[in-house]
């Protein structure tokens, strides 16, 4: 298999890999700009793309996986304020002319429900759903066997469906909503809320509950909705021993009509330099 160059835009580490299949023969990452804009992030691409062993990346294709809404290769933070710049970027285009070489850009946790669709937990099950759980809230759909992608980029935002009292699944049970709820009940962060709730404090446990509990919800919409049979939590919450049993109590507590597999991601980090090897190749 032709290797590909993959890229994965985090906020804080821009990573990138040479890949055949999943079999990854280099790596490189550096430090993401994300405060200075794109053209700030394109020269750090450059320099990412630099490293790559010559001879094997010579013409290979280039995935890029991203945060934000991705449409049509067009890149719009969801939060402007701390990503300027990014508003309808042309990224796809860009790089396209910049390198010479086919550029496929796509949103980070689509390209991560892909990796896991094709080489993980979700082999074999047609209608999956990625979470990841961590800074934010992300998603991936696969349907039929193929991944959804809406031409807006707006195909599988889980974190921004809005909750009865207004606020959005992210706001309440991502990691950054918990290091809140943390520091608000006296503990340092997310990680000590878990550490807590762990040891049996019941306070604890109650407040990662609710956010809990309201994703099992929305995971039970999806199973009516769309027919999802199977899903796969990443993210660094997601991953948190503990996390995935919660939410199957959560998802257990529903009529049997909502329920669905939940499995733990199986490619961890890698899921987004995976993904976007694939769709480089489609």
């Amino acid at each position: 298999m032709k290797p590909v160059i993959a890229m994965d835009i985090g906020g804080t580490v821009s990573r990138a890999a040479l890949i055949s299949g999943t079999d990854i023969h280099w790596r490189a990452q550096r430090s993401t700009p994300a405060r200075a804009g794109p053209e700030a992030m394109l020269e750090t691409m450059d320099e990412l793309l630099r490293e790559a062993p010559a001879a094997a990346a010579a013409d290979a294709a280039v995935g890029v996986a991203i945060a934000g809404q991705v449409a049509e290769g067009r890149v719009s933070a969801h939060n402007p304020a701390l990503l300027p710049g990014w508003t309808d970027y042309p990224l796809q285009a860009r790089l396209a002319r910049r390198w010479g070489r086919v550029v496929r850009v796509c949103n980070d946790a689509r390209a991560a429900a892909w990796a896991e669709y094709r080489h993980g937990a979700g082999r074999g099950c047609d209608e999956f759903l990625f979470v990841t759980v961590s800074t934010g809230v992300g998603a991936g759909l696969v349907l039929g066997g193929r991944l959804h992608q809406a031409r807006n980029g707006m195909d599988a935002e889980l974190g921004e469906t809005l909750l009865p009292d207004g606020r959005t699944l992210e706001n309440l049970a991502s990691g950054t909503a918990l290091n809140g709820l943390a520091r608000a009940a006296g503990r340092a962060d997310a990680r000590a809320l878990f550490d807590a709730a762990d040891a049996g404090d019941a306070a604890a446990e109650a407040l990662l509950a609710a956010g809990i509990a309201q994703l099992a919800r929305k995971l039970g919409d999806l199973a009516v909705l769309l027919g999802i049979a199977r899903t796969a939590l990443g993210g660094g919450v997601g991953l948190r021993p503990g996390y995935l049993e919660r939410l199957q109590r959560a998802l257990d507590g529903l009529p049997a009509l909502y329920r669905q597999e939940l499995r733990r991601a199986e490619l961890g980090g890698d899921a987004g330099l995976v993904g976007a090897a694939e769709l480089a190749r489609c």
